[in-house]
Order: structure tokens, then sequence, then C-alpha cells
């Protein structure tokens, strides 16, 4: 599968998450713990939002593996930002191309995926003939993620993210299950607006990819004074992952089955995620 970061908090250089910790994202492209596949290196992608122009993110996407890629380490070391994304790829049964490495965006969203839909084969083409044909045009590559992403998008994602995601869910499984598909749907995904910042954490036989999010930094400063990074950023900074960037204790804590969480100003939410199967028509 695939292994992402989302980070946002206190403005830094993308390289302080994506490069220097100890299990960064570049050591777990070549000997991921947590993931299904040791090596990730179909593609990569980072997504940011940059203040001046925060009405759309940036984004900027590869084939080759994020290990030996010098333009995302010139990047990596010169942007600053307050809420990015990072993926590295490990692909599924869709071709390894630009178009097809993550983060996807439309307008000011930004969306990101760990996982698959089984039997998306067969699943394919009733899935698209669901997305508003005013988005499809806006499609690019062949993935299940970017058709999640589209799907999200049709069942109102600006208005209500979780229950877009939750709609977006219910028909994979019900278009699954009427396939045939016992278990259609495995997801981590995180979804940004350049203000606030959902992950979700669902499958559809109760046995997750692995996702993690950091701990209160006040009460990490606490544990780790001596910790340098702790001092730069603010309380409200948070990561969520795939895997720890590194063993400091205390610093991880695994997101709940079958849950979502929100990262925004002030008090971060975290609440159970159903897949919601009653969905009517789309919107034309």
């Amino acid at each position: 599968m695939c292994r992402w970061i989302a980070y946002s908090g206190t403005p830094v250089l993308l390289s302080q998450v994506l490069l220097e910790p100890a299990h960064s994202l570049i050591d777990q492209s070549l000997h991921s713990r947590m993931g299904v596949e040791t090596t990730n290196g179909d593609g990569f992608g980072i997504g940011w939002y940059a203040q001046d122009t925060a009405d759309t993110p940036a984004i900027v996407r590869d084939v080759g593996p994020a290990w030996n890629n010098r333009n995302l380490r010139e990047v990596a070391q010169h942007v600053r930002s307050d809420l990015f994304f990072a993926h590295i790829r490990a692909a599924t049964g869709t071709a390894v191309q630009q178009s097809n490495c993550h983060p996807f965006r439309s307008g000011r969203w930004m969306w990101m995926h760990n996982g698959m839909i089984n039997g998306f084969r067969l699943l394919r083409r009733d899935l698209a003939l669901a997305v508003d044909p005013a988005l499809y045009p806006d499609i690019e590559g062949s993935t299940d993620s970017e058709l999640m992403f589209f799907l999200a998008l049709t069942f109102g994602l600006p208005e209500d993210p979780p229950g877009a995601v939750a709609r977006m869910a219910g028909l994979v499984e019900r278009t699954g299950h009427a396939h045939g598909v016992r278990h259609p749907l495995q997801m981590t995904v995180a979804v940004a607006d350049g203000e606030r910042m959902w992950a979700f954490r669902y499958s559809s036989e109760g046995r997750s990819r692995s996702l993690y999010f950091s701990t209160r930094v006040d009460t990490l400063r606490a544990l780790h004074p001596a910790t340098e990074f702790l001092r730069d950023i603010s309380d409200e900074t948070r990561l969520v992952v795939s895997e720890p960037l590194g063993d400091l204790p205390g610093a991880w804590n695994e997101v709940p089955e079958n849950s979502y969480g929100v990262i925004q100003p002030g008090n971060d939410v975290i609440g159970p995620f159903r897949p919601d199967v009653h969905v009517g028509s789309v919107r034309g």
C-alpha cells in the first residue's frame, strides 16, 4: 500500500517533517515497518498551502521513488507551510504515472489515501457514473483513490466533510456488495481545505491500515523538555501519519478503528465513522 504524513500547525520547513526524523517518510519509502509492502517506490507527492496563495494548494508529484529524488529534497528544504501533505505510493494495480500520484486537488481541497477498493476493476464503471457530471472532466488519473475523492466532492465535501466521506464509503460498499465483493473498502484518508484537516480510518472488514496522531505539544514538552523541535512549535501543532516518525516515548497515539478526527483551531475532535449506505441520487 502507501504511506503518508499530514501536518497542521506552526509554519515549518517541509524538510523538518519529511526528511529529518529518524523514521522519516524517506526512510519509510525503503523500510516501512507497518505497511503491506516494505518498499513504497511507485511515485510520491507533496502538497502545501502557502500563506499568500491559500486559495489553492501547490502540488508536486513524480513517478520516481522518493528516496533518490533531488527535486523533493530541494522543495522540502526551501518551502515553509502551516498545512501540508506528503505521500509515497505503492501501486495496487493502476499505472505508475504522475496523474495517479497523491495528493489530489480540486479548488482549495486536497486529498490523499492509503488502501484500496477491492474489486475496483468490477466496480469502476458504476462508481464513475455516480460522479457529478460537472466534476467528472477534472479526473486526470485512473486510481480508486482519485475516484473516491471526486465521489466525496459529489456528495458535498465542501459543506460536510465527514458526511460526504461517509456517503462515498457507503456507495463503495453498496456497489461492492452488489458485485459480490465481501469487503469492498480499505482506507485511511486525509483531506484538507487550507484551514482544517480531517483524517479517516476505516475498512469493511474492521482491520484497517495503520494510522497515528501526535500527542499534544504541551504534554510532549513536559515529557521531553530537551527536545529542540518542540520548543519552536505551537501547542496546536499536530501530525497524522501512517506510521510513527520516531520512537519518542508518548509521542504517538493510534487512531481508533472506524473513526475520524478533525484538526482545527481550538479543540480537535475525534469520533466514530460509519459509512452511509443510504446514498440517494447524486447532484446533477
